[in-house]
């Protein structure tokens, strides 16, 4: 499987940012500025230093803010043949899931409002920073988290699950398969989730019953669209969400009542250490006090700098959860499941 980073940073400046600069200076650094436009030989050849800083701050902060994505809820659509429309399904571990390639081919106009298909295929990247998270793949530490889940016999029922960065929300559909009171799904990019989560948490849904426990009974892959019939119970038990985390952490956490988790399951969310005090803030906030989550990742990232130990460091520094590291898998690129819970909790 290949993995490729390919992170591309708009640099150019613009007037909006300049005048957005000007309202936050102070009155010196305004008269500075000044006499820069007015053409002084002395500030052109050597601008202020202090001026120039706060410029530089006030612009780094306006570039991290056009990248906060705003927090959205999804609704079900009432006709689920809706849902399921031109897409192909296949099965893996037991479990249905939309045909990737076909979603890059056949998503376009309305369907992909976000451009990221289009901006995906055209780069050949599988992540653009605040724009494409990566959710259009399924990644090898899914598989691994999943096995998991059925090897430590990890138990649902009952239980508040939120599947964070989804992608093609295959987490969430085992805990809905081991009979969670409620699963919520999370995808930075609102495209991820209308053609790729939803779908396919309709196709399992409208599958005949299986038990987590089963879903290891592969079928061979569907080749044709599969046909929804009525409004499955097991559906009213999800809700789907797209956004930045401190968003959709935001969202969450202003709903009447507060909404706090007993699992939280994320795979391959901690490649880029600048991500890393958001996610944090975001198992903070949602996790139940007595709660865990379980995240699968790679040992380490290459070409974008993140990996297990560096963000177990970034938690022990933080000094809120504690965590451990329940499995390691040895076969190609070194990966891992990491456990973590409050510091105080049972």
């Amino acid at each position: 499987m290949d993995f490729r980073f390919d992170f591309a940073v708009d640099e150019n400046e613009n007037s909006e940012a300049d005048a957005h600069f000007l309202l936050l200076c102070s009155p010196e650094q305004k008269q500075e500025s000044r006499e820069r436009s007015r053409g002084s030989a002395d500030l052109a050849a050597k601008p202020s230093p202090k001026l120039a800083a706060a410029k530089h701050q006030d612009e780094a902060a306006l570039k991290k803010n056009l990248c906060v994505k705003a927090a959205k809820e999804h609704s079900i659509p009432q006709d689920l043949n809706k849902v399921l429309e031109n897409k192909v399904l296949e099965t893996v571990l037991g479990l249905s899931h939309v045909k990737l390639s076909v979603v890059e081919r056949t998503c376009s106009g309305d369907a992909d409002s976000e451009g990221i298909v289009s901006k995906s295929v055209s780069s050949h990247s599988d992540l653009i920073p605040g724009v494409y998270e990566g959710g259009l793949k399924i990644w090898e530490c899914t598989y691994d988290l999943m096995d998991y889940l059925s090897e430590a016999e990890i138990e649902f029922t009952n239980k508040t699950v939120l599947d964070l960065g989804c992608g093609a929300g295959l987490l969430g559909i085992v805990a809905l398969q081991g009979e969670a009171a409620r699963v919520h799904f999370q995808d930075y990019n609102s495209t991820v989730i209308d053609e790729i989560t939803l779908p396919n948490v309709v196709a399992n849904c409208i599958s005949e019953g299986r038990s987590g426990k089963d879903r290891k009974a592969s079928k061979p892959p569907s080749k044709r669209p599969r046909k929804a019939e009525g409004s499955p119970d097991v559906l009213s038990r999800c809700r789907f969400f797209s956004g930045e985390w401190s968003q959709v952490s935001q969202l969450l956490s202003n709903s009447k009542p507060c909404l706090k988790y007993d699992i939280i399951l994320t795979s391959e969310t901690i490649y880029n250490p600048d991500y890393y005090s958001a996610l944090h803030d975001t198992l903070a906030q949602l996790l139940d006090g007595n709660g865990r989550v379980y995240l699968a990742s790679k040992v380490h990232y290459f070409g974008v700098g993140g990996g297990v130990y560096l963000f177990e460091k970034f938690i022990e520094d933080k000094n809120v959860f504690k965590t451990s590291l329940v499995k390691t898998i040895d076969q190609g690129l070194q990966r891992c499941i990491m456990e973590i819970a409050f510091k105080n909790s049972c």
